[in-house]
């Protein structure tokens, strides 16, 4: 195939998708061109494949019930009622996939805003890894601090404070900057209501779970918050957990966290999570116990 044919090609595909007409490329564009012109982009634009609410998308060509498969969309993100050209995908579906992939690549990969971190007035703190390679393949060492991190920590919070909430970049960096603005001041507006406050919030830059353990002893803090990115999916990459934990300690067991998970705009809403994170860490204060020992007790 040459590019005359690739072009003709890829703007049938855009057509198609679009819906609309889109002009075909000159058959001899270097005639009409001087070598040393600048390429000037037409007017108008691609409409953004990624702002299509897959729960109202259906693409199965003579549906035999679609307003009972629409009803069933509404209870999933799952890629339902896509459609098949021949034995494949569509290419609408196809490119959706691709750029909902790129998208979660995109939040394991890059960096929480350091405007964002110094507009929030976090203590800005990182664990032993040093980039985000390391941080896949060793999630080891984002679980503890240098000793030059440790003491930036006791020196920049409350020792034996009742409550000490962290915020981690973790597997998506899109979390925080998503959902991390609105759903501090909920926990803050619901723990004033039994009369409970927190201070310092600690960032941890190359974040695991683990790490707020180290956090627990360093501080003494009765309770400990972590609110960290999720690892990614197709669905979002905006999800965030909230992990928290009575008087956590290095090598504890996991049934001893407490876990909020799905926390985004298509899950649990931010404000609402929140509001929820301020009962937990007022029932863990009052009952000195958390995770499974507080689901049972």
């Amino acid at each position: 195939m040459n590019e005359k044919d690739l072009k003709v090609m890829i703007e049938d595909i855009l057509t198609e998708m679009t819906g609309a007409k889109t002009e075909k490329t000159p058959e001899n564009p270097k005639s009409e061109t001087p070598n040393n012109a600048v390429s000037v982009v037409e007017d108008g634009m691609i409409p953004d494949i990624t702002e299509v609410v897959i729960k109202e998308q259906f693409m199965v060509e003579n549906p035999h019930d679609k307003a009972g498969y629409m009803k069933m969309k509404q209870f999933t993100p799952a890629r339902l009622g896509l459609g098949r050209a021949g034995t494949r995908y569509k290419t609408q579906s196809v490119l959706r996939f691709r750029a909902d992939h790129a998208a979660a690549q995109d939040a394991v990969f890059s960096y929480v805003d350091e405007a964002l971190v110094e507009e929030m007035q976090f203590v800005s703190t990182e664990t032993l890894c040093r980039d985000k390679d390391e941080y896949v393949t060793r999630p080891d060492l984002g679980r503890v601090f240098s000793e030059e991190m440790a003491q930036k920590i006791t020196s920049h919070t409350t020792k034996g404070a009742k409550i000490q909430v962290v915020v981690g970049d973790g597997l998506s960096s899109a979390a925080i900057g998503a959902n991390i603005r609105e759903i501090l001041p909920s926990i803050k507006q619901g723990l004033k209501m039994f009369n409970l406050e927190f201070n310092e919030v600690i960032f941890v830059k190359h974040c695991r779970v683990p790490a707020m353990d180290q956090i627990g002893e360093l501080t003494d803090a009765g309770v400990v918050c972590l609110l960290i990115g999720e690892r990614p999916g197709l669905v979002t990459a905006e999800s965030m957990s909230a992990y928290i934990a009575y008087r956590p300690t290095v090598g504890m067991p996991e049934a001893r966290r407490t876990v909020i998970s799905n926390i985004h705009k298509g899950g649990t809403p931010p404000v609402e999570a929140g509001a929820f994170v301020a009962e937990l860490i007022k029932e863990m204060l009052d009952k000195q116990k958390s995770g499974i020992d507080l689901k049972e007790s």
